[in-house]
């Protein structure tokens, strides 16, 4: 197996020597309180703050998961004229008819 060394005020000292490993688990502190920007509320710790979160439909910037969306393709005039004159009621769409048959009796004249 081949070692690795590194210099310590002019001493070799095997790499695996020096570099221990830890004792003890790493623990993490909880969180310092804050005021919610959404809603003013006071959060104090990392369970209220994930689900204060969540109630707000929330993210924290950098731990997003990256996604890749399909892209949708536009929509045609067409379809979105359609899709507008679907959603129109009976009396809205006769006055745009009736304006569009003044605008022609205009334009033939």
């Amino acid at each position: 197996m081949r070692k690795t060394y590194i210099q310590i005020d002019g001493q070799l000292v095997e790499k695996s020597d020096y570099y221990a490993e830890p004792v003890a688990p790493g623990i993490m502190p909880d969180i310092q309180p804050y005021q919610s920007m959404a809603d003013g509320s006071m959060i104090t710790s990392r369970s209220q703050h994930r689900a204060h979160l969540r109630q707000h439909n929330c993210i924290e910037i950098g731990n997003e998961k990256m996604e890749t969306k399909p892209t949708q393709g536009k929509d045609t005039r067409r379809e979105v004229l359609r899709a507008q004159v679907a959603n129109m009621t009976h009396d809205q769409a006769n006055r745009v008819l009736a304006k569009l048959r003044d605008d022609i009796r205009f334009i033939r004249r």
